[in-house]
C-alpha cells in the first residue's frame, strides 16, 4: 500500500495546489525571461558591444561563449539549492533563487560596452552571466517539485509540467520585449541603449515575482520526509547511491536541450546573420512557435499521466529528429511563413520531450534528495546540451557553410536521448514516498 504524502492526508486542497502552480510558473517565466534575454541579445547585439574587434560570425561564437558559461554555473547552483532545498524546504531557496537572478539580469542591463572599458566589459559580463547561471540553477528543481508533491498523485505529470511552461512564456517575454525595442527604436539606438530595457525591466518583474512566492506553503511531502529522516548531505547521498540515475537523467535531457536551443537561439544566427534576412523573421517565429507551446507542454504532460511517460518522450524526440531534415530547407526559403512553420513544429515536438520531462527526472528519486538528484541531472545536461549547441552549431556553420553537418550533430544527441529514455524505467506509477524506483534499477554504487 502506498505510503506517500498523498495517500496520508498531508496534501493540500486544489485551490492551494493551483496557488502553488499559478506562483511556480510566473517565477520560473520571470527567471528564463531572465535567461533568454541574454540570450538572444548575444545573437543579436553582444558580438558589437562587447566583440566588435571579431568578424560578426567570429563575435557572435565569442558571445555565444559567454552565453555558454551560464550553462556551466547552473549545475553549481542545482547542488548548492539543491542541498538546501533538501535541508530547509524548497520554498525558502525559491525565494533566494529569483532574487539573484533578477539581481544579475538588472546589472547586465547597466554594463558598459567595450568602447567605453575595453576587455573589462566581456569580463564584467561573463562574471554576471555566471550569476545568473547559479540563480537558474537552483530554481528549477525547487519549482518542479513544489507541483509534483503538494498535488493529486494521478496529476503529477500535468503539474509538473507547469513551471516547464515557464520556458516558452519567459521566451515570448524577451523575443516581445527585444521585438518592440526593436521597432520602437533605431537600429543606432537599440545598439546604444534599446537593448538594456529588457534587462532593467527584470528588476520590476522580480519584486512581483518574490510578493507571490512569499505567500506560497512548503511542500506536504517534503515535511512529512524531512520529520521522519532528516538528510545530513544530500549530493554526496546522491552520488553514492544514485550515480546510474543521474547519467540516466543527463543523457534523456542532452538531446532535449541541443533540439531545443538550436530551435529558438541558433535560429536568429541562421536567419539574421548566415542568410541575411532581418532578424524580425527569426525573432517572430519564434514568438509564434512559443506561443504555440505555452498550450503544448501541458498537454503532454498529462498525456504523459494517461499512457506513461516514456511512450511521450520517446515520440518527441524520434519526431524532431525527423523533423530537423526539413527544418533548415524552410528557413532556407527566406519566407517568413515557411520559417514560422519549421519553428512551430520545432517547438511542438520539442513540448512532447519537456511537458514529462520534470516529471520523469524527479520521480527518479526520493524525497529526502529529490531537489538535489533532480537538479544535478537536468543541470549537469545544461552543460553538454544548451551550453554547447548554439557554439557547435555556429563553428559548424562556419566551417561547412552549410547546416547538414548541424543536423547531424542534433540528430546524434536525439538518439542518444532515446537510448536513455528505454534505458530507463516507467516513473509515472512509482510511489515516491521512499524510494520510487526501487528494485526496477540496479545501482553502480551503495
Amino acid at each position: 500500500m502506498a505510503h506517500s504524502a498523498i495517500a496520508t492526508g498531508t496534501a493540500r486542497p486544489p485551490s492551494s495546489v493551483r496557488r502553488i502552480i499559478v506562483a511556480s510558473l510566473i517565477g520560473t517565466s520571470l527567471e528564463w525571461y531572465d535567461f533568454f534575454i541574454y540570450g538572444t541579445a548575444a545573437a543579436l547585439v553582444f558580438n558589437k558591444l562587447f566583440f566588435p574587434t571579431f568578424d560578426s560570425l567570429t563575435g557572435t561564437l565569442l558571445s555565444f561563449t559567454t552565453y555558454a558559461v551560464g550553462f556551466v554555473a547552473r549545475p553549481l547552483g542545482g547542488v548548492i539549492f539543491g542541498h538546501f532545498g533538501d535541508k530547509i524546504g524548497r520554498k525558502k531557496v525559491l525565494v533566494v533563487t529569483l532574487l539573484i537572478m533578477g539581481l544579475s539580469t538588472f546589472a547586465i542591463g547597466l554594463l558598459p560596452t567595450y568602447d567605453s572599458i575595453g576587455v573589462a566589459a566581456p569580463l564584467l559580463l561573463v562574471t554576471l552571466r555566471f550569476i545568473q547561471g547559479i540563480g537558474l540553477g537552483g530554481e528549477w528543481g525547487g519549482a518542479v517539485l513544489m507541483t509534483l508533491e503538494s498535488g493529486d498523485p494521478k496529476r503529477r505529470g500535468l503539474n509538473a509540467s507547469w513551471p516547464q511552461v515557464g520556458v516558452p512564456i519567459g521566451l515570448l517575454l524577451a523575443n516581445g520585449v527585444l521585438s518592440l525595442m526593436g521597432r520602437v527604436t533605431s537600429e543606432s539606438a537599440f545598439n546604444s541603449w534599446g537593448w538594456r530595457v529588457p534587462f532593467l525591466l527584470s528588476g520590476i518583474l522580480v519584486l512581483v515575482g518574490l510578493w507571490i512566492r512569499r505567500s506560497l506553503e512548503e511542500s506536504p511531502m517534503f515535511e512529512e520526509a524531512a520529520a521522519k529522516e532528516p538528510e545530513a548531505a544530500p549530493v554526496l547521498e546522491v552520488l553514492r547511491r544514485y550515480p546510474r540515475r543521474v547519467l540516466l537523467a543527463i543523457g534523456a535531457r542532452i538531446g532535449v536541450d541541443v533540439a531545443f536551443y538550436t530551435f529558438v537561439l541558433f535560429i536568429t544566427t541562421y536567419v539574421a546573420t548566415y542568410l541575411e534576412l532581418p532578424k524580425s523573421y527569426a525573432l517572430n517565429a519564434v514568438f509564434i512557435a512559443a506561443a504555440v507551446q505555452v498550450c503544448a507542454i501541458p498537454l503532454f504532460g498529462h498525456l504523459s499521466d494517461k499512457f506513461g511517460r516514456r511512450p511521450i518522450y520517446l515520440g518527441g524526440a524520434i519526431g524532431a529528429a525527423i523533423w530537423l531534415l526539413v527544418f533548415f530547407k524552410l528557413l532556407d526559403t527566406g519566407r517568413f511563413a515557411l520559417i514560422a512553420l519549421a519553428a512551430v513544429m520545432a517547438l511542438i515536438f520539442h513540448a512532447a520531450m519537456y511537458g514529462p520531462q520534470a516529471s520523469f527526472i524527479s520521480e527518479m528519486f526520493p524525497t529526502r534528495v529529490r531537489y538535489t538528484g533532480a537538479s544535478m541531472g537536468y543541470q549537469l545536461a545544461g552543460i553538454l546540451g544548451g551550453a554547447l549547441a548554439p557554439i557547435i552549431s555556429t563553428a559548424l556553420l562556419k566551417k561547412y557553410d552549410s547546416a547538414w553537418p548541424i543536423v547531424i550533430y542534433v540528430i546524434a544527441m536525439l538518439v542518444l536521448c532515446v537510448i536513455c529514455v528505454l534505458a530507463a524505467p516507467e516513473t509515472a506509477h512509482a510511489d515516491l514516498e521512499e524510494d520510487p524506483l526501487h528494485g526496477q534499477l540496479a545501482e553502480s554504487a551503495g
